[in-house]
């Protein structure tokens, strides 16, 4: 496991550690690795040296999470070719040039520009994308590429479900944004992990679109959920879009999940994720990922891990009680 430590690459080694596998983890000391693993440490960042751990050794499978310089996968990668049986790279659905058509499956044009030598310059999308050449340059037909979408779950270091658990965990009147009806695509961070393990120690190769079924769930039933699971007298207030974006509430980062009907609703939230399905991908309900997180965050005292390549999220208090005395919402 190249990481291990943290929310994807942590659940991806709980996962393996549960079914029994013997796990390496090679990661940079920033966290401590999971109990059970064998431990290499290393800065892939700082190129050759840093990979003097990964030096020696064989492994079956390799799963990595990097979302950095694609250079760092390709390094790895090839230092690992002959090595290793088969390569996974956890990727997204970013990677589609934009804008991504509602439906649109594996077989959809990826962003133009992505190379496999690109450092750390780069959109999140050249770097997933230019992550995948990598893995593909190297281990061609042992590459599996998994695209996924919104993560979210139990460890997750974004903060998107955990803002929601601690606004509705507040109580009193909150904004949510409507239509409640509106369907959301995603994935249960353990899902994602299963579903990667199963797939890589069947030699599935290529890419595949790793999230749930479009509308698996929707805006109400996740924040009805986050509602009960807190136990608070939170009262969702449901506001037009039209009334928030004229506000200036930023989709996705002010209200994190949601997203107005558009192309970047269509992008994250209909894309088409039968081919990973048929291959075994299976989802939690809303209400198990909700609840496991809160449960999550309870056991850390409130105070929940937070990427320091991402910027916060969440709608701020004196947006939302100007939002709450608007006409339209009600």
């Amino acid at each position: 496991m190249l990481g291990g430590t943290e929310f994807v690459g942590r659940a991806v080694t709980d996962a393996a550690l549960g079914r029994g596998w013997e796990v390496t983890v090679f990661h940079r000391g920033h966290h401590p690795a999971p109990a059970g693993v064998r431990t290499l440490t290393g800065d892939r960042t700082t190129g050759g040296a840093g990979l003097r751990a990964l030096a020696d050794g064989t492994w079956d499978l390799v799963v990595d999470t990097w979302s950095g310089a694609p250079s760092a996968v390709r390094d790895a990668a090839r230092l690992l070719s002959g090595r290793a049986g088969h390569f996974s790279y956890v990727s997204s659905r970013s990677v589609y040039e934009f804008p991504a058509p509602a439906g649109l499956a594996e077989d959809g044009p990826p962003v133009a520009g992505a190379s496999p030598d690109a450092g750390p310059d780069v959109s999140y999308a050249l770097a997933k994308r230019g992550g995948e050449l990598a893995a593909l340059e190297t281990f061609g037909d042992r590459a599996l590429l998994a695209r996924a979408g919104l993560i979210l779950g139990p460890g997750e270091n974004i903060g998107r479900l955990p803002w929601w658990l601690g606004r509705t965990a507040r109580g009193g009147p909150v904004v949510a944004p409507g239509p409640p009806d509106a369907g959301i695509q995603y994935i249960d961070v353990r899902d994602l992990a299963d579903w990667l393990l199963d797939a890589a120690a069947g030699g599935l190769s290529g890419p595949h679109n790793t999230v749930s079924r479009p509308g698996h769930a929707t805006m109400g039933e996740l924040l009805d959920a986050c509602v009960q699971v807190t136990g608070s007298r939170a009262r969702l207030r449901w506001t037009d879009p039209e009334v928030l974006l004229a506000a200036g509430v930023e989709p996705w980062t002010d209200l994190p999940v949601w997203l107005p009907a558009g192309e970047l609703y269509d992008a994250l939230h209909m894309g088409d994720v039968s081919k990973a399905h048929a291959a075994g991908l299976r989802c939690r309900p809303a209400g198990e990922t909700v609840a496991d997180t809160w449960a999550w965050m309870r056991d850390l005292g409130g105070t929940v891990p937070q990427r320091p390549d991402r910027p916060p999220v969440g709608l701020d208090a004196q947006t939302e009680a100007k939002l709450l005395g608007t006409p339209g919402t009600p």
